[in-house]
C-alpha cells in the first residue's frame, strides 16, 4: 500500500474511534489477530488477547449504555478521555511502518477523533431532546452500523471510506448549525 492509501486508512480510522473507540480498536485487533489483515508492527498492539478482551468488553457495555438516553451523554463525556488519545494512536500507528508513532499523525488523528467525536455528542446531545427513545436507539444502532461497515470498507477502499466519512461529517455539522440556527431564532434576544 502507498502512503496515500495508509493515510486514508488512518484518517478513516481515527474518524471511527471518535464514534466508538473500543469497537473500532476491537475491530482492527480481531482483523489483525485472525490474519485477515497485515497490520503495521505498532498496530500489532491491538491483537492482544488483553486488548481484545477489554475493548470487546468496553465495546458491549458502549452498545447497551449508548442506548439510554441521558445516558449516553455522559458516557460521551466520560469517553472523550478514551476516543481522542485512540484516534491519535491508531492513526499514527497505522502511518509508521518501523512502530515509532509520528507526532504529526498523532496530532492529525487527534484532530479527526475529536472532531467526530464532538459531532457526535452534540447530534445525540440534540437527540436528546426528544421525548421518546425511538430517535436515540436509531441514531445509536446508525453509529453501530457505520463503524462496522466503515471498519470493513476502509481497508478494502480506504478512498471511498474517507470520502464517505468526510462527507458525513459535512452533512452532520451542517444539520447541527441548521438545528442551531432554529433553536435560537425562536428566543427574542439570543439571535446569534
Amino acid at each position: 500500500m502507498t502512503d496515500a492509501h495508509l493515510f486514508a486508512i488512518g484518517v478513516v480510522l481515527a474518524w471511527l474511534a471518535g464514534v466508538r473507540a473500543y469497537l473500532t480498536v476491537f475491530g482492527v485487533g480481531l482483523a489483525g489477530y485472525f490474519g485477515w489483515l497485515d497490520l503495521p508492527q505498532a498496530l500489532e498492539a491491538t491483537t492482544s488477547p488483553w486488548v481484545l478482551g477489554l475493548c470487546g468488553l468496553l465495546a458491549a457495555v458502549e452498545f447497551f449504555a449508548d442506548k439510554i438516553p441521558g445516558v449516553d451523554s455522559a458516557w460521551d463525556l466520560f469517553n472523550t478521555l478514551a476516543r481522542v488519545p485512540a484516534g491519535a494512536f491508531l492513526a499514527a500507528a497505522t502511518l509508521s511502518p518501523d512502530g515509532e508513532l509520528g507526532g504529526g499523525a498523532m496530532l492529525t488523528g487527534a484532530v479527526v477523533a475529536l472532531g467526530s467525536h464532538v459531532l457526535k455528542a452534540g447530534s445525540r446531545a440534540v437527540i436528546n431532546t426528544s421525548p421518546e427513545p425511538l430517535s436515540n436507539w436509531t441514531a445509536s444502532v446508525g453509529e453501530d452500523v457505520a463503524v462496522v461497515g466503515g471498519l470493513a470498507l476502509v481497508f478494502a477502499h480506504p478512498w471511498v471510506a474517507l470520502s464517505l466519512a468526510a462527507l458525513v461529517t459535512l452533512a452532520i455539522a451542517a444539520l447541527l448549525w441548521c438545528l442551531w440556527r432554529l433553536v435560537f431564532r425562536r428566543k427574542p434576544g439570543l439571535n446569534p
